[in-house]
């Protein structure tokens, strides 16, 4: 998965280092569409800013958006959306859920089957998965302008970058990770839980809603987050061996795309060769050292006759990454989340 990883980041590297280039893509059909997007807002995108100039841009609108996030969270349950009637967050776990997903940190101090309602699963959740992602490769893209010019005051223009990275990098590449999740299983109904018996003859509820959208911005924006508590250890977050494929190579394929871009912009492509060889060289250190962990047990638990191979027993990904995808698989995903998510940052 990693090479395959690999094999699709060098291309999607360079057609971003062409997007943000000004250079022609397949993709530049959605233009008409920005440009609305820009008249309305009432937005310059050739307007050239400092660095001071993209950081106020930066922070100005993250607040709002922290504003936003928090108040519907904090009135969810008088939302529409919401049928499995679940009730409003706290003032502090509002707070809490709200900046953090600002931040592309995402904590989840709530379970998603019971913590938030459909809309903010999609008006707030998904929004700030797009929003949060597009911040940070605008940022990005500041530092390679300077990089390229050498310059603090030319730096091109945050929301030109900002919107590109949604409707050119992320959007795309999310449709497609949707349609992949929703044809394999993941829910994408606007029903509230659905009820059954279960082989033992419990009845039990089982949360849906529209889900494949949204984890496919969480996994391509590598944010964390996910639709259900669990994320994509909960088998309708991530039904089968082809959407584990899919979600492994998704987290971090935009990281490591964005290596490959810097080489390409910069016209330095040995300079991102050697980031990329730095990144590898850790990620398969952190993935030797868990699975070295995962497998030689502890001494103290032989006389109790406790089983090494199944030491991740109430951990994330126990039951689904472990129990389906085996002990390389497992460590493989989890690992991949982190590593993803730190590099993305």
């Amino acid at each position: 998965m990693y090479l395959a990883t690999v094999a699709l980041a060098i291309p999607l590297g360079k057609y971003i280092a062409k997007v943000f280039s000004g250079e022609k893509t397949w993709l530049n059909f959605m233009a008409p569409l920005e440009r609305l997007i820009f008249k309305l807002s009432g937005i310059d995108p050739n307007k050239e800013m400092n660095w001071k100039q993209h950081l106020k841009a930066l922070l100005t609108i993250n607040c709002l958006w922290l504003f936003y996030a928090f108040f519907c969270l904090l009135k969810q349950s008088h939302l529409p959306l919401n049928p499995d009637g679940n009730p409003d967050q706290t003032p502090d776990l509002a707070f809490n859920t709200a900046i953090s997903f600002i931040t592309n940190t995402n904590l989840q101090d709530y379970s998603g089957e019971t913590g938030a309602t459909y809309y903010t699963q999609l008006f707030v959740f998904t929004f700030l998965h797009f929003v949060s992602s597009a911040t940070g490769i605008a940022a990005m893209l500041v530092v390679f302008r300077a990089m390229k010019d050498k310059v603090t005051d030319k730096l091109g223009n945050f929301w030109d970058y900002f919107l590109k990275s949604i409707t050119r990098v992320l959007l795309p590449i999310s449709i497609v990770v949707a349609v992949i999740l929703a044809f394999n299983g993941t829910p994408t109904s606007y029903k509230g839980k659905d009820t059954f018996i279960s082989m033992q003859g419990d009845t039990v509820h089982v949360s849906r809603g529209p889900a494949a959208g949204m984890i496919a911005i969480k996994q391509v924006g590598t944010n964390g987050g996910g639709w259900y508590g669990a994320n994509s250890a909960h088998p309708l977050e991530n039904p089968n061996y082809l959407t584990n494929m899919v979600e492994s190579i998704s987290i971090t394929l935009i990281p490591i795309a964005l290596v490959f871009a810097l080489g390409f912009y910069l016209n330095k492509r040995k300079l991102a060769w050697v980031i990329f060889g730095v990144m590898t060289v850790g990620y398969f250190t952190m993935l030797y050292s868990s699975i070295n962990a995962e497998t030689g047990g502890q001494p103290g638990h032989s006389p109790y006759g406790y089983k090494p191979a199944r030491r991740r027993h109430g951990r994330q990904g126990s039951t689904f990454w472990r129990g389906c995808f085996g002990l390389l698989g497992g460590n493989h995903y989890g690992n991949l989340q982190w590593f993803g998510k730190r590099h993305a940052r």
